[in-house]
């Protein structure tokens, strides 16, 4: 496959803000509340912030632990 086509069976290590929001179904300054508050880890490249997939998880994770 070459290197610049999108294999859907790979989810991708880093989301941007805009998937990260569709993936949680929460609003833009929401994501970066998160992100300021280190609730919601994420990492520079470049000039643009991106979330690691993992960070989404932990979050994910950690609030259902604190809901019990």
């Amino acid at each position: 496959m070459p290197a610049d086509q999108f294999n859907p069976f790979i989810p991708p290590a880093l989301l941007t803000v805009p998937e990260a929001m569709a993936a949680l179904r929460l609003s833009r300054a929401t994501i970066y509340d998160l992100i300021r508050s280190g609730e919601l880890g994420s990492v520079k490249v470049g000039r643009s912030r991106r979330i690691p997939s993992q960070a989404v998880t932990t979050f994910v994770t950690h609030l259902v632990e604190i809901s019990r």
